[in-house]
């Protein structure tokens, strides 16, 4: 961990001396941008891992997407809780990966119903209203995982 820290630091100070205004819109920002991020390569390695399975292995379809998301799930999950907020504690790990999975679950519903309004009541094209939701999920999202599932708990962070 420590090599990619420094990496993390060195591409830091050189960003910072090269780019500081572009550095300092980001350092303010560098949560939102993380989770952004961290979400995105989720969702590669979810292709990724799709395409292995079923477009080179040709393994059937519901195996490889289910192994593909199971994949993506747990590189989200490690993303989002050792980078995006820092959260190395593992001592409420389990609780914090129930309350992904309920996290998931019901950005998961949420996204089908929102999804159901806005293409079948109101007609906005499908593509549109998915852009619309992930957007407004993961607004929610980010709130869920940074005040609910990874929250510093003081007593925890002193061991």
């Amino acid at each position: 961990m420590s090599i990619i820290n420094n990496l993390y630091k060195r591409f830091g100070k050189f960003f910072a001396s090269s780019y500081p205004k572009i550095f300092n819109f980001c350092e303010k920002r560098k949560a939102i941008i993380k989770f952004f991020v961290a979400g995105s390569s989720a969702a590669a390695v979810d292709l990724l891992a799709l395409y292995l399975f079923h477009g080179l292995f040709r393994w059937e379809i519901v195996l490889s997407t289910s192994l593909a998301f199971l994949l993506s799930f747990f590189v989200s999950f490690s993303l989002q809780k050792l980078w995006t907020f820092r959260n190395y504690n593992n001592k409420r790990l389990a609780h914090q990966l129930v309350l992904y999975i309920g996290a998931a679950f019901i950005s998961m519903n949420l996204n089908a119903l929102a999804m159901h309004l806005l293409v079948n009541n109101w007609q906005v094209w499908y593509l549109l209203a998915q852009i619309i939701v992930n957007i407004f999920l993961g607004v929610i999202n980010f709130f869920t995982y940074k005040f609910i599932v990874f929250r510093h708990i003081k007593d925890e962070d002193k061991n």
